[in-house]
């Protein structure tokens, strides 16, 4: 199984304990046990960082990766409260499922971005915000392999209708779910014995569902939606019986954030009065077709390591030029969204949006030849890269790299300039150089003596390198590096 990597402030962590009692733990279930919140960091300072972390985990309709986009209802949503916040996002990934709440309670994010049942277990380790949707749990289970030959009634016979019939069977859930739970209580109301099996942390609903599919299980649970998603893809599923009433699903943050909590309830009240929020439901919920078409796909992430249809070509031309392949793949998506067809308003084409005058200079003839414009491309980056050899830090030489690469060499050497001229360091992009060339953007700097390309949309450059290593970021939490 593919390993994910959630990223965690180590240093903040430690000098934090520092000041900090032995963690007080308390007892969840037999085998789990849950911390209560270690870390101070309401909304205030929140706000103040100018960050929002949010704990994620990866799955078919949460987060995900399609032809180089990343995508899924919690990241959409996320999206929508951090613009509406003003903060950044930062997704935290979780390797564990059922490490959710200890991660949020450890300070690894602030908020939980995952659907989580609401229950009253729940509530006494973590505050939930005013619910997103409801929905109910259904058993998941196998049709007859020769269903289709079969009459309703035939295969209505072969089914579990009622849940007093899983008396003696095994049914396989994760085990700090609410899908365990609720099967420990629906033996309390049947009046018999279910064999409840467990499941690693590491395995999606998703997958669970799959190994029913593949013959590997018999039953798991899932939340409604999930299941009827999944079984429109494989008709091989049956998921009409419910094991529960409706459920509040709901996102999570630490009892000792009430601000943030007030806050989170304003806008989730506020988007459900918006037209969006329903459309965003719909769209990982109800289109049928769009999850078919997604899951069949070869670049969605969780059938492979690939991005593009271009992934081979681009591989071998980052490493002709020393690039990570996903970064580079970030940046032709920021070109063009891998359509060699592309053609900006003012001339530029291709995967890499080459200007005529640069194509004509790197010998491309054709721009919308992917292998053509890749050579020409990358090659073009090697030369900036080269012409920025007195930027001694390598990340903040990329930047400068790119921004070149968007706006123009000179222009990024005028915002170097009016850096030096004003005291900030000519060598680093964050807050020195980037402000400077937005500054380009307005007459008291560009009319600069210091400054001799004159205007720039500053904002441009700036935006393009940030989206880049923003959405570099997430390939690297949810592709593989290798070749």
């Amino acid at each position: 199984m593919r390993k994910f990597y959630f990223f965690t402030l180590l240093l903040f962590l430690f000098l934090n304990s520092c000041n900090q009692n032995t963690p007080i733990e308390v007892e969840v279930s037999e085998n789990v046990r849950v911390t209560k919140p270690q870390v101070s960091r309401d909304l205030p300072k929140i706000m103040d960082d100018g960050v929002l972390k949010a704990i994620m985990v990866y799955s078919s309709t949460s987060y995900f990766l399609y032809r180089g986009q990343p995508m899924g209802y919690e990241y959409e949503l996320l999206q929508r409260l951090a613009a509406h916040l003003n903060l950044e996002l930062e997704v935290v990934l979780a390797k564990d499922i059922d490490e959710l709440i200890n991660m949020l309670n450890r300070g690894e994010g602030d908020i939980l971005a995952h659907g989580m049942t609401v229950t009253q277990h729940r509530r006494k380790y973590v505050d939930f915000m005013d619910y997103l949707y409801l929905t109910r749990q259904v058993l998941v289970q196998r049709k007859p392999e020769n269903w289709h030959q079969m009459k309703l009634h035939e295969i209505e016979k072969e089914l579990i209708s009622d849940p007093i019939e899983l008396i003696g069977l095994p049914v396989y859930v994760r085990r700090n779910s609410a899908y365990y739970s609720r099967l420990t209580n629906l033996q309390q109301e049947i009046g018999g014995r279910i064999e409840v099996d467990t499941i690693a942390g590491e395995c999606s609903t998703q997958k669970i569902i799959k190994m029913v599919v593949d013959g590997e299980i018999d039953y798991t649970v899932a939340d409604n939606n999930i299941a009827r998603i999944n079984a429109s893809y494989y008709p091989i599923l049956d998921v009409e019986t419910p094991v529960s009433f409706s459920q509040r699903i709901s996102w999570a943050v630490r009892k000792n954030a009430p601000e943030l909590l007030d806050t989170l309830n304003f806008w989730v009240r506020q988007m459900k009065d918006d037209v969006d929020y329903y459309v965003i439901y719909n769209k990982y919920f109800k289109n049928t077709r769009s999850f078919s078409k997604r899951i069949s796909s070869d670049f969605y992430s969780e059938n492979g390591s690939n991005i593009s249809r271009f992934d081979s070509i681009v591989q071998h031309h980052a490493n002709r030029i020393g690039w990570d392949w996903r970064l580079l793949s970030s940046l032709i998506y920021q070109e063009s969204g891998f359509d060699p067809g592309e053609k900006s308003w003012a001339g530029a084409g291709g995967l890499m949006q080459l200007m005529p005058a640069t194509a004509g200079e790197l010998g491309v003839t054709d721009v919308s030849d992917p292998s053509q414009n890749l050579q020409g491309g990358t090659t073009y980056l090697s030369q900036l890269w080269e012409r920025w050899e007195e930027i001694p830090d390598s990340v903040q030489r990329l930047k400068f790299t790119m921004a070149s690469y968007n706006c123009g060499y000179s222009h990024v050497k005028d915002a170097r300039r009016l850096a030096e001229k004003y005291n900030a360091n000519p060598r680093v992009w964050d807050d020195n150089v980037e402000q400077y060339v937005l500054n380009l953007m307005y007459p008291e700097y560009y009319n600069d003596e210091v400054v001799r390309f004159g205007y720039v949309m500053g904002e441009e450059p700036v935006n393009y390198v940030r989206q880049i290593l923003n959405r570099f970021e997430h390939y690297t939490r949810l592709i593989s590096g290798s070749d």
